[in-house]
């Protein structure tokens, strides 16, 4: 088959899809400026799996993982470690895992079993972390939402389902069912209280891909925060899907 009848018959089945602009569930910008995608072009047959053979792709990377800490807030006394993903789904299975790993070695070097990791979630959350639990052998434990806790995650309810197999809880900032921000301050204190009482730390993630950017409290100046995603194709305005963590 030649490449001009290769293109026509992949042209016309393309041709069946909806238009991008006018896609309003769309999560992704639908258009660039030209340079952008002069840059994609010009870029495009680079491998760029292969950081040996092309590093400027991975310090451009590192250049925006330290923007986007800053951004949120990270103490000026260590390092941020981040990397982008192909969107947020990507960064909280990341997130959740470095999560869990972290447990499982606090678990062995105190000489306790860690066979039963559980996360703690709203039951609005979106279905990115409920896949989390699933793929990575995690005991789901979702909170109830309803009308007196605005459909999000009250963090009252939330130390209910917290034990000492308890791995972190998963904080919401943009609800997809609401856009409601769940409280990150509030869910930080009350863990600063069972872990005085308790000896248990736990930390939160928190899922940002809706709303990265409040004016109170909530990123890395809330020290039980560890973790943060977001997705660059929402605030970033990417066309492609783009995730940070």
């Amino acid at each position: 088959m030649s490449a001009k009848a290769a293109y026509q018959i992949m042209h016309d089945d393309l041709e069946l899809d909806g238009t991008p602009s006018l896609n309003f569930a769309s999560f992704v910008h639908t258009w660039m400026p030209p340079e952008g995608e002069k840059l994609m072009v010009e870029n495009m047959y680079k491998n760029l799996a292969d950081q040996d053979e092309y590093p400027a792709t991975v310090e451009i990377q590192e250049r925006c993982v330290s923007i986007i800490a800053n951004l949120w807030k990270k103490p000026k006394d260590c390092k941020a470690i981040g990397t982008a993903t192909g969107g947020s789904s990507e960064a909280i299975m990341l997130g959740g895992l470095a999560m869990k790993k972290r447990w499982q070695a606090a678990r062995q070097a105190a000489g306790k079993e860690n066979f039963h990791p559980n996360i703690v979630f709203g039951a609005n959350a979106q279905v990115a972390l409920e896949k989390f639990a699933r793929y990575f052998d995690v005991e789901m434990r979702l909170v109830p939402v309803d009308e007196s806790t605005r459909f999000c995650m009250s963090p009252q309810r939330a130390m209910e389902y917290i034990d000492e197999n308890t791995i972190g809880v998963m904080v919401i900032l943009g609800s997809t069912y609401t856009g409601v921000f769940e409280n990150v301050q509030e869910m930080s204190d009350l863990l600063d209280e069972y872990e005085a009482k308790t000896g248990q730390h736990v930390p939160i993630h928190v899922d940002a891909a809706s709303g990265a950017y409040p004016k109170y409290k909530w990123a890395f100046d809330v020290a039980r925060v560890q973790s943060i995603n977001t997705s660059g194709h929402k605030f970033g305005a990417t066309p492609v899907g783009l995730g940070w963590i």
